[in-house]
């Protein structure tokens, strides 16, 4: 490989957790890189006709957005990551990317592996996947600490914007979902959407304080073992003092999330409520649901 290449990323699952650490890396090596646009139903379409019925809707988009690209890359990127942290798990979605693009199309893959329980880590991972590109260790690993540099600033900023929204006197509502689905245009932003409408400020879940404590889900389980829903749980934690309700948000059918969420529903003392979205989802009667719930949420505040 060369830096002459396109390398194209779909906007789906992973992407909105490390698109500023992905593109930030390629850019550190002068690698163009070309991002799917944002979700829209002909992208679900063909998502839909390429992938097995019963994966989940998040899948299925991505598969959609990999499909978009097939033509108009030399390479697509598809993470695989196993483990971020000894003993801990991802859905095992994430480690199966490679080989269901690979038998689902006939694409050249950009893929970088971690697998912290193997001895595998980030770093390693990226400085493979630059010397794969054509490019020495020390030049792939000085991208990857720039890129990561990147990613912490994007962090850090994001977690304040959304502490400034804490601060307003307005109905709050936390949102429970995972970064693919808050950010992905037929998941989470039908949601969000609609809450702006309603007035409501958004609190994101997967907005995470990057020199926050990583422990905090344990007060809810200490038994869970899926990195990314550990995040969710610690947020739920420090914000669920902060907030007057929260919306549990899924794509279906998820085994993680549904697990999850239905432990917090007997352990948390707030108003909740769980939306699941599938294809067959309608806008009018999410509207009608997230209407009524606020409506409750605003009821309490006035008895206070």
């Amino acid at each position: 490989m060369n830096n002459k290449i396109t390398i194209g990323i779909p906007r789906a699952l992973l992407y909105y957790k490390y698109n500023v650490l992905w593109q930030s890396f390629f850019k550190e090596l002068g690698i163009d890189t070309l991002i799917s646009p944002e979700t829209n139903y002909e992208i679900l379409e063909n998502g839909k006709k390429n992938t097995m019925s019963e994966a989940c809707l998040s899948m299925k988009i991505y598969v959609g957005h990999v499909d978009y690209l097939k033509d108009k890359v030399d390479y697509i990127l598809v993470p695989r990551i196993v483990s971020l942290e000894k003993g801990m798990k991802l859905c095992t979605n994430f480690s199966a990317l490679y080989d269901i693009l690979n038998n689902t199309f006939d694409i050249n893959i950009l893929n970088y592996n971690i697998d912290v329980d193997k001895g595998i880590t980030e770093e390693l991972a990226f400085i493979k996947m630059g010397q794969e590109l054509g490019f020495g260790k020390i030049l792939s690993l000085n991208a990857y600490k720039a890129a990561k540099k990147e990613e912490y600033k994007q962090n850090k900023i994001n977690y304040l914007l959304q502490e400034k929204r804490l601060n307003r006197n307005k109905t709050k509502v936390l949102l429970v979902c995972h970064t693919y689905n808050s950010n992905d245009n037929l998941v989470g932003k039908l949601v969000t959407d609609n809450l702006k409408e309603f007035g409501v400020d958004v609190i994101y879940a997967d907005i995470i304080n990057p020199d926050g404590d990583r422990l905090l889900y344990k007060n809810i389980s200490k038994a869970l073992y899926w990195t990314y829903n550990q995040e969710l749980l610690n947020s739920i934690e420090e914000y669920k003092d902060k907030v007057d309700g929260i919306i549990f948000l899924s794509t279906f059918p998820c085994g993680p999330d549904s697990l999850v969420n239905e432990m917090c529903s007997h352990k948390i003392d707030k108003k909740m409520i769980t939306i699941l979205i599938d294809e067959l989802s309608t806008i009018e009667g999410l509207q009608t649901r997230l209407e009524s719930f606020i409506d409750i949420l605003r009821k309490d505040r006035f008895y206070e």
